[in-house]
């Protein structure tokens, strides 16, 4: 989460309030402010890479389409890259 959607819950403990529903208030206080529908919709949100990692993928790959067709050239890989 971003640091402009920060919610701080509170929930105190009254003299004649037992544990359960100390649990209850607050589950109610998060389920209201939004907080778990935001969390289960960024679960597996990846980040966008940076140029450099961008970079340095490209070139993998590139390093992986010249390993490949110097293995195929050689007879050792039947398949051809495009």
């Amino acid at each position: 989460m971003s640091n402009k959607n920060i919610v701080n819950i509170e929930v105190r403990k009254g003299q004649k309030d037992n544990n359960l529903g100390l649990l209850r208030r607050f589950s109610r206080q998060i389920k209201e402010s939004g907080i778990i529908r935001k969390v289960r919709k960024i679960r597996y949100q990846k980040r966008p890479k940076s140029k450099l990692g961008l970079k340095l993928s490209a070139l993998k790959k590139i390093a992986k389409k010249k390993e490949i067709e110097h293995l195929r050239k050689l007879g050792k890989v039947n398949y051809k890259i495009d």
